[in-house]
């Protein structure tokens, strides 16, 4: 059965893997990205070439008129069918002490206000009755949210617990609309997000610490996100699911 997803922060790391898998499926894809087009229209041109249909949608997902934009050019696929909350940041390194409010103002409204707004717009397009036919929301949490990321960014920790809350109390919401909402919990994975962050090598050099003895792999994650997006998951919501080799 095909369907239509929208992916937020879609033009890289895991949003990118997880959009190609989609597009292997026959699926339609929207690819949000907040500023390198460039990207976004690579992904774009990967999903149609594994055998789906996509469309670059820009957006800051910490702006609502952003996102109700998002939502609505979506349309363009078709009526959707599921939404993977993806789009996140992490700042360099640093204690808690050290950190300054705008970077902990800024991490907390792209990861935890900006997730919040897709969860609300996504469930009021699947929900039946506001002329949805349901669906499933796949929200990006992380290990962090349970080990607290000391002495590096216990700011992005936190605003991945609350993605952990957010799943538990929207599936039960969202249950009577026939919506599942469920979370991934990736651990160390190969992404520019650590780049982003100030260490490039963390995931290779952390990784070896896991019981499988490396890191994880952005298209690992995203075989995860697709799976509870798709069918095969029909009984599965208000799930955290841990993909970080046994960390």
């Amino acid at each position: 059965m095909t369907k239509t997803i929208l992916i937020t922060g879609g033009s890289r790391g895991i949003g990118r893997s997880a959009a190609i898998l989609a597009g292997q499926k026959g699926w339609s894809v929207g690819v949000n990205y907040a500023s390198n087009k460039a990207a976004a229209d690579e992904v774009v041109e990967a999903v149609i070439a594994a055998g789906g249909k996509a469309l670059a949608i820009q957006g800051d997902v910490a702006v609502e008129a952003d996102v109700i934009s998002m939502f609505e050019q979506t349309k363009q696929l078709g009526r959707l069918d599921g939404v993977v909350v993806n789009a996140g940041i992490v700042a360099p390194a640093s204690k808690l002490m050290d950190m300054d409010s705008d970077r902990m103002r800024r991490v907390f409204d792209v990861n935890v206000f900006g997730a919040y707004l897709c969860a609300r717009e996504a469930v009021r397009y699947l929900a039946p009755s506001r002329g949805g036919n349901g669906g499933s929301i796949v929200l990006l949490s992380s290990a962090a949210a349970r080990i607290g990321g000391p002495f590096e960014y216990v700011d992005y920790a936190g605003s991945k617990g609350a993605m952990d809350s957010l799943t538990l109390g929207l599936a039960k919401e969202a249950g009577s609309e026939n919506i599942r909402v469920n979370a991934v919990r990736p651990g160390l994975i190969e992404t520019d997000l650590h780049a982003s962050g100030g260490q490039p090598d963390r995931a290779q050099r952390l990784g070896a610490t896991a019981p499988l003895g490396r890191a994880g792999t952005a298209e690992e994650v995203g075989e995860s996100i697709v799976w509870l997006l798709s069918d095969a998951s029909s009984y599965v919501t208000g799930a955290l699911l841990d993909v970080t080799g046994g960390r």
